[in-house]
């Protein structure tokens, strides 16, 4: 059986701003931590340059295995003015001591995170990115309080 060949277009890329975190602390999947969104850019790509809207946040969970569950919501908003609502869960891998490396505030600052984010638009012009699956590769800096993102659609 001859499998499918994976191909990928760049959409855009994409900076945010995070506040201070709020930890919710150990609960029984792991640590909760909420890191809300406070602003950043869009640049490049199909989508053009924008805004990161100061609302929305990441939903993060360190799992006692060392492995983070990323749960964004967050708003972008595009130069001309369409509102798109972007979704995705994905991955950062602390390692294997990463739990309690997080619990001790000794982690290394700087993390590479994958996600496979969903967008969601009312504009006319923009409904081909509801009908794509896009995945996104990001570095997060824990110190600045900053994550960036190239976001691609796959096919």
């Amino acid at each position: 059986m001859n499998a499918p060949v994976l191909h990928s277009e760049y959409l855009f890329s994409y900076a945010a701003t995070l506040a201070e975190p709020v930890v919710l602390g150990p609960c029984a999947d792991g640590i909760r931590v909420l890191f809300q969104v406070t602003g950043g850019e869009i640049t490049g790509g199909r989508i053009g340059d924008g805004e990161v809207c100061p609302v929305g946040g990441d939903w993060l969970t360190v799992r006692p295995d060392g492995v983070a569950n990323v749960d964004v919501r967050a708003q972008l908003r595009t130069t001309d003015g369409v509102l798109l609502d972007i979704r995705y869960g994905g991955v950062i891998d602390f390692g294997e001591d990463g739990y309690a490396a997080f619990a001790e505030g000794r982690l290394d600052p700087i993390v590479q995170i994958q996600t496979a984010p969903r967008v969601y638009t009312a504009s006319p012009g923009h409904q081909w990115l509801c009908r794509r699956q896009l995945v996104g590769i990001g570095v997060g800096n824990l110190v600045e309080r900053t994550v960036s993102y190239d976001v691609y659609a796959v096919s």
